[in-house]
């Protein structure tokens, strides 16, 4: 295995650090089975007693991951409760301390994903179990229902938010200082009434706000119980020392603050969000908001793989020996299930989990690799979970069997078993079978195509297209129940008809938002992948965390094969189950909640917003 400059030790503290704070060594909390398992673990990391307003370890920083909360809100990144389940897990495998599952009074599937997550994390008493935590607006019905949602978890969380600016408050809000002060301090303290004992509180827009006036609600919101104050750059407008700054102006002057974690949320609109996050940490935040891949409204979050990695690379040497509980080779199996369920691609050149972030094409570069790799590696590629594909000396064809397939596929980081190996193996077997070089990208498209797919409600079978002067499309489906159901159509093009066929069996009528398609690889014989978006006529709605307003709700498919109208066809199939999926929960929801709803559970200050 390859040596890098991070060495493992810098996510450990000092000996003295250790002596001092008697941190127990717990085992990574994984999951086998879809069940949680701490044999499992394939290694032990330092991490400090969870105490909800107090880290016995100075040098250690939590990880709070809002991928399932503000990461969704990205434009047609809606994932099924399923998914959202997944994510968790793998989060929890990851080693995150807080995971905030979702907005709770958004909608009722919301609720339900937050509910579901809660219970998977709960009555576990040993290893390492991530806190559960649900956002909600500074209103009783909204705290209330992000308690119902969490309360299930061994380590349940409320997180509650009211903005801070002259410009919010002046012509948002349309309230006064006073009035904001009262409804922060008030709604805290009506969370902690409820039963939380760990309730993290946000000024909105705190980098564009009044210091003395962030001195005074936060030392309010302490008074009233508030465990963690998480400082949001909500429009990412400061710059790395402004917000180290601000950190440190906050942790000097608010009273009470030495009973609270300071936590930081930066998003990336200048680009700035893991810049300012590591700024906050070195200045004495203790806990960090990011998503995986950095996803999240407009330009996104400050990326939990660069943020970590930052720390893992130069805690010990430039950040006075800050580190993580974070088991690094997780990331690339996070970094993917999250881009194949959210439907948004990595730029290739995106640090630490871009296809390009280990490549080495300028012959300068290669000439230096070969002779050693920390010439231009600062990071090997095995401490985030890859190996190199050069290495491994595995090759597969059309004669290659299951363990080969499997072991490639961990090479790729991609750690699959049972149904889905076999499924994934059927495929890999009919591409071999027609191609004779099959590469790693093709490997990844049919991963994504077979394993990382919505709960299936109806299965592509068969596509046949013809034109004699107008394009024809057939189209064979097959229903959950067994049913078989083939129609015909006539379109623009094949694709064209095809759909509308697809559209005369499922019977929802759709609106089309986007649709792309790229060769994974050179040649006639390349494996085409397609993503769609799509939106229901009678659609799906939710809550919009950043406005209160309710909004129609986008679902994103995938699909790939080496036919471009069978790879169209699955794409628009799976974003439809997952639409499907999506609305038959609704029907079988409990009455009580569209009672809840319709009382003002989901408008209730509704002029509100969230970083």
């Amino acid at each position: 295995m390859a040596s890098s400059i991070c060495k493992h030790a810098a996510i450990a503290p000092s000996p003295a650090a250790f002596r001092s704070t008697k941190i127990p060594i717990l085992p990574v909390y994984l999951f086998r089975n879809g069940r949680p398992s701490t044999a499992a673990a394939c290694c032990s990391l330092l991490r400090p007693h969870y105490i909800p307003n107090h880290i016995p370890d100075p040098n250690y920083v939590r990880i709070f991951d809002t991928t399932l909360r503000d990461g969704e809100q990205s434009p047609g990144a809606t994932m099924t409760t399923k998914e959202k389940l997944n994510i968790a897990r793998q989060l929890a495998r990851l080693g995150v301390d807080i995971i905030e599952a979702g907005f709770p009074a958004s909608s009722d599937a919301d609720f339900e994903a937050v509910q579901l997550i809660a219970r998977e994390f709960a009555n576990v008493d040993s290893g390492h179990v991530p806190v559960i935590c649900g956002l909600a607006r500074c209103n009783k019905r909204d705290i209330q229902r992000s308690w119902e949602a969490v309360k299930h978890a061994s380590k349940p969380r409320i997180h509650t938010f009211i903005a801070t600016s002259q410009i919010h408050m002046e012509f948002k809000l349309k309230m006064t200082p006073d009035q904001v002060v009262e409804k922060a301090r008030s709604m805290v303290a009506y969370a902690r009434s409820l039963g939380c004992q760990d309730v993290e509180f946000s000024p909105e827009d705190a980098g564009r706000s009044d210091r003395e006036f962030l001195y005074q609600i936060l030392g309010e919101v302490i008074k009233a119980g508030a465990t963690t104050l998480n400082i949001p750059d909500t429009v990412g407008y400061t710059l790395p020392a402004e917000f180290g700054q601000l950190i440190a102006d906050i942790k000097a002057n608010t009273p009470g603050i030495e009973n609270v974690i300071i936590s930081t949320h930066c998003q990336n609109d200048l680009g700035l969000s893991t810049a300012n996050t590591i700024a906050g940490a070195y200045s004495g935040a203790r806990q960090v908001e990011v998503t995986i891949n950095g996803i999240g409204e407009r330009a996104g979050n400050a990326s939990l793989e660069e943020v970590v990695m930052a720390i893992k690379c130069r805690g010990e040497q430039a950040l006075d020996g800050l580190y993580t509980g974070i088991n690094t080779q997780h990331i690339v199996m996070a970094s993917k299930m999250v881009e194949e369920y959210s439907g948004l691609r990595i730029q290739p050149h995106k640090a630490i989990v871009g296809a390009n972030a280990f490549a080495h094409e300028s012959g300068i570069h290669q000439d230096g690799m070969l002779k050693h790799k920390n010439t231009y590696e600062i990071i090997s590629p095995e401490d985030i979970g890859l190996v190199r594909s050069n290495e491994s000396g595995i090759v597969l064809g059309k004669l290659s069997g299951r363990h080969a397939l499997k072991a490639k596929m961990l090479e790729l980081g991609y750690d699959i078993d049972g149904k889905e190996l076999d499924d994934l193996f059927s495929r890999f077997k009919a591409v071999a079978g027609n191609k004779k070089n099959i590469s790693d990208d093709d490997l990844v498209a049919l991963v994504s195509d077979e394993v990382f797919q919505p709960q299936t409600i109806w299965k592509l079978e068969d596509v046949t297209c013809g034109s004699l002067g107008l394009s024809t499309a057939t189209v064979k489906l097959i229903h959950t129940n067994g049913d078989e159901h083939i129609s015909c159509s006539v379109g623009t093009g094949p694709v064209d008809a095809a759909y509308k066929a697809v559209d005369l069996v499922v019977k929802v009528p759709v609106t089309l938002l986007e649709y792309s398609m790229s060769g994974v690889t050179e040649g006639i014989d390349a494996i085409a992948t397609t993503r769609v978006l799509i939106r229901g006529e009678d659609s799906v709605t939710a809550t919009h965390a950043y406005t209160g307003e309710s909004v129609n709700r986008a679902f994103s498919g995938t699909g790939a094969s080496m036919d471009i109208v069978i790879s169209s066809v699955r794409a628009y199939v799976n974003a439809l189950n997952k639409l499907l999926g999506f609305k038959n929960r609704l029907k079988t929801e409990d009455p009580n909640k569209s009672k809840w709803e319709e009382e003002g559970g989901e408008t209730a200050f509704v002029t509100s917003s969230i970083y």
